[in-house]
């Protein structure tokens, strides 16, 4: 009994392997480096812990997962362990900073602290350890990123099915707020907002999310508009269906094609726009794992003599190549949906 299942199952896996999307997406091998960026980022947030482990000192993250040393932390019988790998502490966030030295340190060179010599893989900035910062800011990116467009896409598509499916004065409400937004350019709101609000992720989620929900209700509309006027959607009416299953059954995910593409460009460009906020000093507070911090604390050095932009290097380096690199992982991925999802290319 139970290989009949399987065998289904093996048939779907197969079909799905084989269709016409994943044909084109695995013959464009631009894609596929993007397919491993974009992996490779995400399981340097997953192990995080490993790769960067929190140490005795720089921040407060072992004190509140109930470890006192960092091989205490790291063993998978302390509860700790679980914390650090699921359910970080805020303490964790915040880049160790291993002294309070305004000179970069370089790769390696050993630094002597209260708990003994340590040697920063990537040097310090401003006494922050670059790269405790790098891996720890990746989770940081991708929190970011998924929380951002997963609000922005409930809010634009629900708005945008309404509004597109009833039209009428709805509609003209929806669509007068689409339009207050797009008045303003979109970085200058999310700035604007941060101001008001303070430094915090939280706030910064909710910036992005009240500015950016506007583009997907404006696309989805486009597309419901097509899609209710279409045959199966008369079919679902005549059969009794509500208006409400009609669009969440029916228009909703008939529509929902055009607006993949930009979601995954969104995951890759939302923390870029996050970390400028960081480097104008008006993103996440002092301190905290974020790509535009390490930027930041690099300024100086960024603009110095040409001695020290090539003695310093690395302060800069190692944060901007990893932007560069998260970046491009999500917009080949995001260039080879659009191509591997368009009707038009056979």
């Amino acid at each position: 009994m139970s290989a009949v299942p399987a065998t289904q199952s093996a048939a779907r896996r197969d079909t799905f392997w084989n269709s016409r999307v994943m044909r084109r997406f695995r013959r464009n091998r631009l894609a596929v480096f993007g397919f491993f960026l974009v992996c490779m980022f995400l399981l340097v947030a997953l192990f995080a812990p490993l790769l960067a482990p929190p140490p005795p000192v720089g921040n407060n993250c072992l004190r509140d997962v109930g470890a006192t040393t960092t091989a205490e932390a790291l063993t998978p019988t302390h509860s700790g362990f679980w914390r650090l790998m699921f359910a970080a502490p805020a303490s964790c966030y915040q880049i160790a900073r291993i002294n309070f030295t305004q000179v970069p340190s370089p790769p390696l060179k050993p630094i002597a602290t209260e708990a003994g010599e340590v040697r920063p893989v990537f040097g310090t900035s401003n006494g922050y350890d670059v790269w405790y910062g790098i891996i720890w800011g990746t989770r940081t990116a991708l929190k970011l990123a998924i929380t951002v467009v997963f609000f922005q896409l409930l809010i634009g598509i629900t708005l945008g099915a309404i509004s597109g499916y009833f039209g009428g004065w709805v509609d003209n409400v929806i669509q007068r707020l689409i339009d207050v937004i797009f008045a303003f350019p979109s970085l200058i709101l999310v700035i604007v907002i941060t101001s008001l609000l303070g430094k915090s992720l939280n706030f910064i989620i909710l910036a992005f999310v009240l500015v950016g929900w506007a583009g997907y209700a404006r696309i989805v509309r486009g597309e419901v508009l097509k899609t209710r006027s279409l045959e199966f959607v008369d079919g679902a009416r005549a059969l009794g269906a509500s208006d409400w299953r009609i669009i969440f059954r029916h228009v909703i995910p008939n529509s929902l094609t055009a607006i993949t593409v930009i979601a995954v460009l969104d995951l890759g460009a939302i923390p870029l726009s996050a970390a400028a906020l960081s480097f104008l000093g008006i993103g996440l507070p002092t301190g905290y794992t974020d790509w535009g911090q390490l930027i930041s604390f690099a300024r100086a050095w960024i603009q110095g003599t040409a001695e020290n932009r090539l003695e310093y290097w690395y302060v800069a380096f190692y944060p901007a190549l990893t932007i560069i690199l998260f970046g491009l992982g999500w917009n080949l991925l995001g260039d080879a949906l659009r191509d591997a999802l368009d009707p038009r290319e056979r």
